[in-house]
């Protein structure tokens, strides 16, 4: 492991642990309408917590799971989900740290590291990774997908892959990466792709709830909107690939909860945590299969 790759991993996982504590913060609180501004307390005496009782996974096991004030016991689920947040964003960094993430244009490993369209692909899927993580946790509590996270979340994903198009477009192309002597030039097609990918997997969505209202919620809709994006900069491949897995995982947990009998025909599913898990497989594997598909149709 190179020291880049050491530094991009440690602090990615430092950073998600402090953001998988705001996730659960997230979680708990936008659905029931508390401020995000307001301190954490515990839910049954109302005492404050501390700063040196909230440190991300440390805090839970040094409080032995339960309130310093009251003893109520602490869900795991905390510090659960603030671990798998740190490897989630070391994963997501690891893997944008390699490379240009699945692009077919050549990757020149000097001149992506560091580059602006390195920083801005490896923000815009860190932002994309914690909008997973809490809306997931959100939908699994509620079976809700609350606009308030998923429409600013859309937007946020669309600026940072316009400020990343724009970056790129500034990138040498040859010779060293400090003298800018040679351009790129902006490639508006990749950001066009993304906005083309969010509005038909939106409209998609908006069709399938108009022929279905019970088996589709307009959260999921809104979501699927904000998964085409981000699907549709990294390619066809991956926009095809992704919306098709989601399906195919949330039909395959719902066939097996349906025959281990933990789900009626009626009973409602939550959808949104397969729309997300179906985009990170088109993210990672959805062009090379796509490229695969295409090789054996040529």
């Amino acid at each position: 492991m190179t020291p880049a790759i050491l530094f991009i991993t440690v602090f990615a996982i430092l950073f998600g642990l402090a953001i998988g504590s705001f996730l659960n913060v997230v979680a708990y609180r936008v659905p029931a309408g508390i401020p995000l501004v307001r301190e954490s307390r515990c839910p049954r005496c109302d005492t404050g917590i501390r700063w040196y009782q909230n440190v991300p996974v440390v805090s839970w096991f040094a409080l032995r799971g339960r309130c310093a004030s009251c003893g109520r016991s602490i869900s795991p689920r905390y510090p659960i989900v603030e671990a798998l947040t740190a490897v989630f964003f070391a994963l997501v960094a690891v893997g944008v740290t390699l490379g240009r993430p699945f692009d077919l244009r050549p990757v020149d490993g000097p001149l992506w590291f560091g580059s602006g369209e390195f920083w801005g692909t490896l923000i815009m899927l860190e932002v994309f990774a914690a909008l997973s993580v809490a809306l997931t946790l959100i939908d699994l509590d509620v079976k809700r997908l609350p606009d308030a996270i998923v429409l600013p979340g859309w937007a946020a994903i669309v600026v940072l892959l316009l400020i990343t198009t724009l970056l790129a477009g500034f990138e040498p192309v040859s010779g060293d990466a400090s003298t800018g002597s040679a351009t790129a030039g902006i490639d508006w097609w990749p950001f066009l792709r993304a906005l083309i990918g969010g509005a038909a997997l939106f409209l998609f969505y908006l069709i399938v709830r108009l022929i279905s209202p019970r088996g589709m919620g307009g959260g999921d809709v809104k979501l699927a909107g904000l998964v085409g994006t981000v699907l549709g900069w990294f390619g066809w491949g991956a926009l095809a690939f992704g919306a098709f897995a989601a399906f195919l995982l949330g039909g395959i947990f719902g066939g097996i909860l349906l025959l281990t009998r933990r789900a009626k025909r009626r009973s409602a599913i939550p959808f949104g945590p397969w729309i997300i898990a179906g985009a990170w497989v088109g993210i990672v594997v959805g062009e090379p299969v796509g490229r695969w598909y295409l090789g054996l149709m040529s």
